[in-house]
């Protein structure tokens, strides 16, 4: 079964195509990273499916169905760089709001929806941390915090964004840890990834990504040195 279909997709800047005619489907109960160069598209292949970014055509389906009626089934941790982390909020607050919409509105949160929040954190081993303003922390505890949030929503579907850019060791095994015991659960988890060494450790599918799609489906079958190869040399369009 595909949680995420995508159909046609182009997507260009400026009229200079950063995606061009994607075709891809994600498979349900896997643990699917994005890899390709820079420049390749892989982050706006992600804001575009969750209609951050507008494409000039294509069509996107989340379990069958559109992305308005799957929101409450899909969680995205974003990309680093594009959190203001000098926000004053602190840690459980940020964790929190991964509930927020599953709260009626004007419904008060209630004991229970901080117990989630709560659970989420010490998942993340940020139990300690829970009152800190989030300015104050690791780039690794950061990036945990926005899992943790993720978790807290109790998706179906996680979207990460280079969870695994800039953090330390104990904050890479306690995601990645993490994210394949959401997998033994019955989740879905899409990653941005720039580490081509970890590949095999983390992952048990691969989308190869440069403005087109070079290759996607098994690790083991697609990550071929003739394919990291194609994926990493210059595009040509006709």
């Amino acid at each position: 079964m595909s949680v995420v279909r995508i159909e046609d997709l182009t997507v260009a800047y400026d009229d200079k195509p950063v995606l061009w005619d994607i075709d891809l489907e994600i498979s349900s109960n896997s643990i699917t990273a994005i890899v390709g160069p820079n420049g390749a598209g892989k982050s706006t292949l992600l804001k575009c499916i969750l209609n951050f970014v507008k494409p000039l055509s294509g069509k996107v389906s989340f379990f069958d169905k559109p992305l308005k009626n799957s929101l409450d089934k899909i969680a995205y941790v974003p990309q680093h760089s594009s959190v203001n982390w000098d926000f004053p909020i602190s840690v459980f607050d940020v964790v929190l709001m991964g509930r927020y919409s599953g709260i009626k509105l004007f419904k008060r949160i209630n004991k229970e929806e901080k117990e989630k929040a709560m659970n989420a954190l010490s998942e993340m081993n940020l139990l300690d941390l829970k009152d800190r303003q989030i300015s104050e922390l690791s780039g690794g505890q950061k990036q945990r915090v926005f899992i943790a949030r993720a978790l807290c929503k109790q998706a179906d579907l996680l979207i990460m964004d280079e969870p695994l850019a800039g953090v330390d060791k104990t904050s890479e095994k306690i995601i990645m840890d993490k994210m394949k015991t959401l997998k033994e659960e019955g989740k879905t988890i899409i990653c941005v990834h720039h580490d081509l060494n970890t590949l095999k450790q983390y992952f048990d599918h691969i989308v190869l990504i440069n403005r087109i799609v070079v290759a996607s489906g098994k690790i083991d079958e697609i990550l071929t040195k003739e394919n990291i190869e194609k994926a990493y040399s210059e595009v040509i369009y006709e």
